[in-house]
Order: structure tokens, then C-alpha cells, then sequence
């Protein structure tokens, strides 16, 4: 079994709803699941849309990393994720952050994630699930990179 972490966003109609959907669809391949608290937070570039909702969850699974990729996909199109343009709002976005602690680069996709240690939307909700996992490329916790990190406002929901 593989532990992963996936970060969940929302932030158009029913955010909390749109995440839960998605949790639901996700148990499908999964087992062991963590979920972290919901975090309210601001876009974070184009700033003329509502609040982001965002979570972490964790579990353990068999998928090979393109067949989680796949998977999540396909959750996102059956929840209707949408995005004119880069920065556009979504109602849902599903971003693969960790695959145990694989490192891989492929066109389609990059584990671990690009982004993460300059996120703290991101940072925060794997500092409920845990604090001590080492990014395998910057061999840092998560809570050291998250101590680190220029915070913006985050707000429990």
C-alpha cells in the first residue's frame, strides 16, 4: 500500500458540499483515510473571485501514480470541474501532493508536488495529518517548511 496525500479546493456554489462529493468518490480506491480540517483562504492570483475552500486528505492505495492521476480526473470531471483559464475559479480542483515518497517527473505529472512548500492553504491542512512527513526532494517535514513560509490568512471552517 502506497500512503498518499491529495490536496482538495472549491470555490464556486456549495464549496463544503463540492468537497464532500469528492471525499465521497474517492473512497472508492482508498482505505485508512485522514482528513484534515477546512481552511477558508483568498485566491491566490487573480483576486476578483470567492474564497477558496481548501482541505487535505490522506490514505493508503494500491493505484499505480498514472492510475491515481487517472482516477482523479475522472472525480473532478464527475463533479464538473470547470476552468476557462489558468486561474479561474473551480468547483472542484483535486492536486496530487504525495505518493509515498516517490519522486517523479513525467509530462502529465510531477510528485511531489510542484508547489507545495510555497503554500501555506496547503501546508497548514498537512499539519493536521502529519506534521513530521519529510518532502522527499527538499528533505525537510512539513512543519519545518510550513515555520518557514510566509503565511497568509487562513481561517478554519
Amino acid at each position: 500500500m502506497n500512503k498518499i496525500f491529495l490536496s482538495l479546493w472549491s470555490n464556486i456554489w456549495d464549496k463544503k458540499e463540492n468537497l464532500k462529493k469528492a471525499i465521497n468518490l474517492l473512497q472508492e480506491n482508498i482505505s485508512n483515510v485522514k482528513l484534515s480540517k477546512f481552511y477558508k483562504t483568498k485566491p491566490y492570483w487573480e483576486t476578483n473571485q470567492d474564497n477558496f475552500l481548501n482541505m487535505v486528505i490522506s490514505w493508503e492505495t494500491n493505484l499505480f501514480p498514472e492510475e491515481l492521476l487517472e482516477f482523479v480526473k475522472n472525480i473532478e470531471n464527475e463533479i464538473w470541474r470547470t476552468q476557462t483559464y489558468r486561474w479561474w475559479p473551480r468547483i472542484i480542483d483535486i492536486d496530487i501532493l504525495f505518493y509515498d515518497y516517490l519522486i517523479l517527473e513525467t509530462p502529465d505529472l510531477i510528485i511531489p508536488h510542484i508547489w507545495i512548500e510555497k503554500r501555506d492553504f496547503v501546508l497548514k491542512p498537512l499539519l493536521d495529518l502529519e506534521l513530521n512527513f519529510v518532502h522527499p526532494k527538499l528533505g525537510k517535514s512539513v512543519k519545518e517548511l510550513y515555520e518557514k513560509l510566509d503565511k497568509t490568512t487562513l481561517t478554519i471552517i
